[in-house]
């Protein structure tokens, strides 16, 4: 069922209010959730809403926390979550680094006890707005298989890198799995099939059922390189937040147990004049008209895919599971 955007938004603002959060963590919590949907991202986008919900009523989401900030140097901010939703914890550790940033040019957070953060892009975008670059990690549980193995060691371990161009800013934002479990959990919401090569069964075959993938594991991508990225980047979120590793990581994926997976929030104030930016912003274009391998399908640059969908969705409605949004205006009218 295709909804709008204001729809969907008072939707999910309404139950986090209604489960204790104060309205302005309510819209920013919500605005993480609708931007995933916005962008064609739904396995980070509303279908973690009940879950998030069941996580506050059971004491492992705390919706007026923000984070206990602790500077450990001057430019290195540690921070408690306190159990906080994800998306506070992490803007205000934001809002704390920036005079930092613009002072030694480099400042980073390390965030351990917070909830999900969802979409990595919203923040690194939202510091390239401020003029900086955004560098997110993050961690998860145990849910994707080493090089070479069956079983489920490390997290799908996301980094997302925005840096501001004078137009839109440049916006990567990649997990170093082939996918994520969310969207291994969308397909299997929906009833559809993975491809070939996305995961492997609890027995460690390979396995194109999203249900099966559940209990399996899902494949590093790019073989040996996207593991390797992807346990450098575990050891070190977990060194610097002090954080679980990928193991012994609960609570993203849960209503049952306290979030110890860690993020590590780095930003980078360039001090660079808008010449720089300009010449960033023709060279990105360049790309775009360099010469396609298929002429029906021109040269993108990471995120441009994103913004297309992004103005299609506002346009047209978004597209949602009819069962999520009947689990979720049943959660209202509870």
């Amino acid at each position: 069922m295709r909804v709008t955007e204001p729809v969907l938004r008072r939707l999910a603002v309404d139950l986090l209010e209604a489960h204790g959060a104060p309205p302005e963590a309510a819209w920013l919590q919500a605005d993480l959730l609708i931007e995933a949907e916005l962008r064609g991202l739904p396995s980070h986008g509303l279908q973690r809403l009940p879950r998030l919900l069941a996580r506050i009523g059971n004491g492992l989401a705390d919706p007026v926390a923000t984070g206990e900030q602790h500077w450990r140097r001057a430019a290195f901010l540690q921070v408690d979550g306190q159990r906080a939703l994800g998306p506070v914890a992490l803007m205000a550790a934001m809002e704390a680094l920036l005079p930092a940033t613009r002072a030694a040019g480099l400042a980073l957070a390390a965030i351990r006890n917070a909830n999900h953060i969802g979409m990595l892009a919203y923040y690194a975008e939202a510091a390239a707005s401020r003029g900086v670059i955004g560098i997110v990690l993050s961690t998860s549980e145990a849910l994707v298989h080493p090089f070479g193995g069956t079983e489920a060691m490390l997290g799908t371990n996301p980094v997302a890198i925005a840096i501001p161009t004078g137009d839109a800013p440049f916006v990567l934002d990649l997990a170093s799995s082939v996918v994520s479990m969310g969207k291994i959990h969308h397909h299997a919401l929906k009833g559809e099939a993975l491809a070939p090569g996305w995961a492997v069964d609890a027995a460690g075959n390979p396995t194109t059922d999203a249900e099966a993938a559940k209990t399996g594991a899902i494949s590093p991508f790019g073989g040996a390189k996207g593991y390797g990225l992807g346990l450098a980047f575990e050891l070190l979120v977990a060194m610097l937040a002090g954080s679980e590793l990928a193991p012994e990581v609960r609570g993203t994926l849960d209503a049952s147990h306290p979030a110890s997976k860690g993020d590590l929030l780095i930003l980078i104030d360039p001090g660079a004049d808008g010449g720089v930016a300009a010449r960033l912003c023709a060279y990105l274009d360049a790309l775009r008209h360099s010469r396609p391998a298929d002429p029906a399908s021109p040269v993108a640059v990471p995120g441009d895919g994103m913004r297309v969908r992004r103005a299609a969705a506002l346009r047209d409605g978004i597209d949602i599971p009819d069962s999520l949004l009947n689990d979720l205006q049943t959660l209202r009218a509870a």
